[in-house]
């Protein structure tokens, strides 16, 4: 049986997926993630959930393709809420906007255990899903970023420690990306920063008396890039 090659955006993903873990895919689409994970040892068994039918047909398909028909649970659900209570170990939420991805994790309790990883990719506003993760109780603890193209891409990995915690903005913005320190990771930050600058060019335009504190964000922001950099 051929096994399924993950482009590098899953890969980082599956990189943070811990061996032994039993898996929900959330939005899991064509299910490639997880029927990798299951190929490769990484996870026994899992769930593969999405809010369509269309795609839980298109993650049908593929589980079946790949005779991992026992392995894989396919489920219906909005987000988290028609998964059994501490379903699975390691939950994926990847492909969604940040803020979604807030919104999926606060509709349940029981992911607030200290022994389920969360494994995030937000396409877009890291920083709204890295505040409601460290303002709710969990501890970013890792994260990863990719590259396909132009496109850059974010993994966040948490779990729950139950001591909610303000951070100063701009970890919202570079959470524990610092630690990386290497160029994929300096690529994605520049992106950012390059995006921050244009908002705050048409914000000096607009409404320049709230242009301040943008622009005093994106100069701690380069400062701290800087010294995890070049000091």
């Amino acid at each position: 049986m051929n096994k399924i090659k993950l482009d590098s955006r899953l890969s980082s993903v599956a990189s943070l997926v811990r061996d032994g873990s039993v898996v929900a895919d959330i939005g899991t689409d064509h299910a490639y993630l997880l029927c990798y994970l299951i190929q490769n040892g990484i996870s026994p068994r899992g769930i593969a959930a999405d809010i369509g039918k269309g795609p839980l047909e298109n993650a049908k398909k593929t589980v079946t393709d790949f005779e991992l028909c026992n392995e894989v649970k396919l489920i219906l659900s909005d987000g988290l809420r028609s998964l059994p209570d501490n379903c699975a170990d390691d939950i994926v939420i990847a492909g969604m906007g940040g803020i979604l991805i807030s919104e999926i994790l606060s509709a349940v309790d029981w992911i607030k255990n200290k022994n389920i990883r969360i494994i995030a990719q937000p396409m877009t506003h890291a920083e709204t899903l890295r505040k409601f993760l460290v303002t709710n109780g969990f501890e970013i603890f890792e994260e990863k970023t990719a590259t396909d193209g132009k496109r850059f891409y974010c993994t966040v990995a948490a779990s729950y420690s139950g001591k909610a915690d303000k951070k100063d903005v701009s970890y919202y913005y570079l959470g524990e990306l610092l630690k990386n320190r290497d160029e994929i990771t300096k690529d994605y930050l520049d992106k950012m920063l390059r995006s921050m600058e244009k908002k705050l060019s048409a914000l000096k335009k607009a409404k320049p008396e709230e242009s301040t504190e943008l622009q005093e964000l994106i100069t701690e922001i380069k400062k701290k890039i800087s010294e995890a950099y070049y000091d």
